[in-house]
């Protein structure tokens, strides 16, 4: 199979969807892979380790895409990249469409078979290609929290882990996932006094057991989520739901219970974000303020680490996209049930529930679909 992995466009987005070790891989397993000039440079990567791994270089991203029989991307492809999709060509990439009728759309126009990284499943009903990008944000999310709680950037002026005879910031993560744990254990080594708020009380019970009162927990009712924002200094938003749009979980009228100052970092923003506020910004212009309350809403945090994040997300992408390369989509979604579950649009179909319950849009059954 040829496999084409173009450039990232999205605004300050560095990472790159293959890495020099998969480019080596693919290649040892019979398959062409040609890169974008460039890139790989964003993590550190040059033209020449591509070549030397055995891939070809192309000048253009029209010439990647052009002869690709598969794109392997990073973010999902901008209003450029989807109108040289075509059917017959896989894409593998992040999608998250269920905030994003637009690029819905453009996908069932192009007739592309699109799996998404974020609704692929494993067997114990983890998110294996989510993983390693919501633990880097996840750790991310204190760090460029904290940069916004200084005054000068609108912040209430709270340093995370106090000094002697002055308190720490007050931290509420919602959401006791990959993305809250790794959140909570940046921000209680930081110092800051931490709160992990999730409906699931065995994973409640596992935090508690495993971290043993590093950071405290809470039963995430409305109630408790009212009353611990009105005390924290720092919000972070680690709510998700595969594939679906993230839940509103804070009101617009709910900022004005909050402190002057006060931060949120959503980092659910990739699926519409979980505060009422919240609107997806990037690296270069990343926060906002509404009614006093300072928004980081970057869409593409692991983006900022761009060299770790790329080797994480390579180590993870990567037998999967020799599998699709090998066997080619049908037979490895249907030897991979789990693989199946990334499958997001095929031949003008939507082909996810989760995704066509939130855009209204009626979905053919992924089962279905590799037997057409």
């Amino acid at each position: 199979m040829h496999i084409g992995c173009p450039t990232e466009i999205k605004p300050q987005e560095f990472r790159v969807g293959i890495t020099p070790a998969a480019a080596r891989e693919a290649v040892s397993h019979g398959h062409t892979v040609t890169m974008q000039a460039g890139a790989g440079l964003g993590a550190g990567f040059t033209d020449e380790d591509y070549t030397t791994a055995g891939a070809q270089i192309a000048q253009s991203a029209e010439e990647v895409f052009a002869n690709a029989e598969m794109i392997v991307k990073v973010k999902e492809p901008q209003a450029v990249e989807r109108a040289m999709l075509r059917k017959g060509q896989i894409l593998f990439t992040y999608l998250h469409l269920a905030p994003d009728p637009e690029q819905t759309a453009d996908l069932l126009k192009s007739g592309v078979t699109a799996i998404a990284y974020e609704t692929v499943t494993d067997r114990n009903g983890g998110l294996p290609l989510l993983a390693p990008m919501s633990e880097v944000a996840g750790r991310l999310a204190p760090q460029v929290g904290s940069w916004a709680l200084q005054k000068a950037n609108g912040g209430r002026g709270v340093l995370m882990g106090g000094v002697p005879g002055v308190g720490p910031a007050e931290v509420l993560v919602i959401g006791g996932g990959v993305v809250g744990t790794q959140a909570a254990r940046v921000a209680a080594g930081m110092g800051a006094d931490v709160t992990i708020l999730d409906r699931s009380i065995p994973r409640l019970r596992y935090l508690d057991d495993v971290y043993r009162g590093v950071f405290k927990t809470r039963y995430a009712s409305a109630d408790a989520t009212a009353d611990l924002i009105t005390r924290a200094d720092m919000v972070i938003g680690a709510v998700l739901i595969a594939g679906a749009a993230a839940p509103k979980l804070v009101t617009k009228a709910q900022l004005s219970t909050m402190k002057p100052g006060a931060v949120i970092v959503d980092v659910a923003i990739d699926q519409g974000g979980c505060f009422e506020t919240s609107k997806a910004t990037t690296h270069q212009d990343p926060i906002y303020e509404v009614d006093g309350v300072v928004h980081y809403c970057v869409a593409n945090m692991p983006g900022a680490v761009a060299r770790t994040s790329t080797l994480a997300l390579g180590n993870a992408t990567m037998p999967f996209m020799l599998a699709l390369a090998d066997k080619g989509w049908k037979q490895a979604c249907a030897d991979d049930p789990h693989l199946l579950e990334g499958l997001n649009t095929h031949e003008g179909q939507l082909t996810n529930y989760p995704v066509g319950k939130a855009l209204g849009i009626d979905v053919l059954s992924p089962s279905l679909a590799i037997k057409g």
